[in-house]
């Protein structure tokens, strides 16, 4: 926790210093763990979503139907969705990644993690970082602000082509539509604060078989597949 009302500023500063070092090891460890892992598709969804929910199941549906066309599956580790995302991938026999962080609620290791990759990070943006640079796409489903913050980070690092382009495809219909009229009608069309083409970058299904269709059609126009 950043204390907002430090007695010491000298202190904080160096205090600061040396976090960076605590930053690069972290930084170094997720690289050099997850440069092994081959291509994989980012899961994404809140962590109170419970098994037997509609979209926790859809979730386990998804990660199978995308680890059969040979992806693995990176999840943030917890429980709800990223529990069902890893499900998905064990069940189907495919590279389940779980990465880990320390929240004072909700978050805990999942079982449905390969055991050589269960990783733990103490940063968010470190995390963030990992989930961009290792995923061939991201499949966002229901959830609250860390799932809000994963997709309009990877829309904003896309539009401002600070990395390549990936499928980011939004699962669910009833719960995304509204959020995508409001893009559409109050930013783009009212506000204009955002340009309707920025749109493209989003796809909108409610299936398993819409997602791997989409994923395919993308890495099938580079003549790249999941061994690439």
């Amino acid at each position: 926790m950043v204390d907002k009302h430090p007695k010491n500023w000298n202190e904080i500063k160096t205090n600061d210093s040396w976090a960076l070092f605590k930053i690069m090891s972290e930084f170094v460890y997720g690289y050099e763990r997850l440069s092994e892992i081959g291509p994989c598709v980012s899961v994404f969804g809140s962590a109170r979503t419970k098994p037997g929910e509609k979209y926790y199941e859809l979730a386990v549906k998804v990660a199978n139907k995308i680890v059969d066309q040979g992806y693995g599956i990176i999840t943030g580790g917890g429980p709800g969705i990223m529990e069902a995302g890893n499900k998905g991938a064990n069940l189907g026999g495919g590279t389940s990644v779980g990465l880990n962080i320390d929240l004072p609620f909700e978050q805990h290791d999942n079982p449905y993690i390969d055991a050589n990759k269960n990783l733990d990070f103490d940063y968010f943006f470190v995390r963030k970082v990992m989930f961009v640079k290792y995923s061939q796409g991201f499949v966002v489903m229901p959830g609250g602000f860390g799932t809000l913050d994963e997709l309009f980070e990877a829309i904003t690092l896309i539009q401002t082509r600070k990395i390549d382009k990936f499928p980011i495809i939004l699962v669910g219909t009833e719960f995304w539509s509204g959020l995508l009229d409001w893009i559409k009608t109050t930013l783009a069309e009212k506000l204009k604060t955002v340009s309707i083409e920025d749109l493209d970058l989003i796809e909108l299904v409610d299936t398993e078989d819409e997602v791997v269709e989409i994923l395919d059609k993308f890495y099938n126009q580079y003549d790249l597949s999941p061994n690439f």
